[in-house]
């Protein structure tokens, strides 16, 4: 989108996509904004908004009443792709303190509040150790906490990667007890003991590394309203939409938009899309379970 730009530096093409970024969400930006957002000093904010005019063209109109820019009434971002998913994660991360407004692009939040969610609790000695080990091809030495399990149990693994099933983070990895790849919560893992050489390939988690195309449909008991509220809730086009996912990971997917293997009842709110291409799905997940030396869906399910 936009036309083609000779870039500048860094420091220069971050202001002019802050201008373009409060022009579009907040519909104003003056000078005070760069000033005290990026620390430049007066003239060079004046300088920027100069270059923004130039580069983007009847985007900022100054308003003599407001003594501010505002958005031109045929404005067009131009420095950045407008994303409502980027201006929300704003706020969430507001909400949750990980971003101060000072930090925040869009400062002027409107008013909103966001259903607090219940916070997995991590030691970031564990974290700092699991990247120690996926980063130097490490298998480490743990004690972990399975759901099935009165005890938590040591046992050696060697991550490869990190992973997040859109509640929990977790890290993939080989487990030497089970003799497969198995997702460990983080949470989970109590203890952190010693390290050695890793003899595992991460090439050979192959449920990790195929990733496939799930397809979903508004369920078919709805019809009318309630089938078009469902597409537009979902993005879908032509009543489809899709995600691509790794194999491994579909077991959360599945579990965090409640479907169910076989069509059920659309009465209540759970069940609002189904999976039409679960054969394919099925047919990876036997292939590569037996590829892994570990069932995939037994794995997930016992350390979820």
């Amino acid at each position: 989108m936009g036309k083609q730009r000779k870039k500048g530096s860094w420091s220069v093409e971050q202001r002019l996509e802050f201008i373009d970024f409060r022009l579009f969400w907040e519909g104003r930006v003056n000078r005070s904004d760069l000033v005290s957002f990026f620390g430049v000093s007066v003239p060079q904010a004046s300088a920027d908004l100069t270059q923004y005019q130039l580069e983007a063209k009847n985007n900022a109109v100054y308003d003599k009443h407001l003594k501010t820019y505002v958005a031109g009434p045929r404005f067009k971002p131009v420095f950045f792709e407008p994303s409502a998913a980027r201006y929300l994660a704003q706020l969430r991360m507001i909400d949750a303190g990980l971003l101060s407004e000072d930090e925040a692009w869009a400062i002027r939040s409107p008013a909103h509040t966001i259903v607090p969610a219940l916070r997995r609790h991590m030691e970031p000695e564990t974290l700092r150790a699991i990247l120690h080990a996926i980063r130097y091809r490490l298998s480490v030495h743990i004690s972990y906490q399975a759901v099935k399990r009165p005890e938590p149990k040591p046992r050696w693994i060697s991550p490869h990667s990190l992973a997040f099933d859109g509640f929990r983070w977790h890290a993939r990895a080989w487990c030497h007890t089970r003799g497969g790849f198995v997702d460990f919560l983080l949470a989970r893992i109590l203890e952190i003991g010693e390290t050695k050489e890793s003899e595992i390939d991460p090439e050979a988690d192959t449920a990790w590394k195929r990733e496939i195309t799930l397809r979903f449909e508004p369920h078919p008991d709805l019809k009318g309203g309630a089938r078009k509220v469902v597409e537009l809730d979902f993005g879908m086009k032509n009543g489809v939409v899709e995600i691509t996912t790794r194999v491994c990971l579909t077991y959360y997917l599945e579990r965090q938009f409640g479907i169910d293997s076989e069509a059920t009842p659309a009465g209540g709110q759970r069940h609002q899309i189904v999976l039409v291409n679960r054969d394919e799905l099925e047919a990876a997940r036997r292939e590569i379970g037996d590829n892994c030396g570990v069932d995939q869906a037994k794995a997930a399910k016992d350390e979820y």
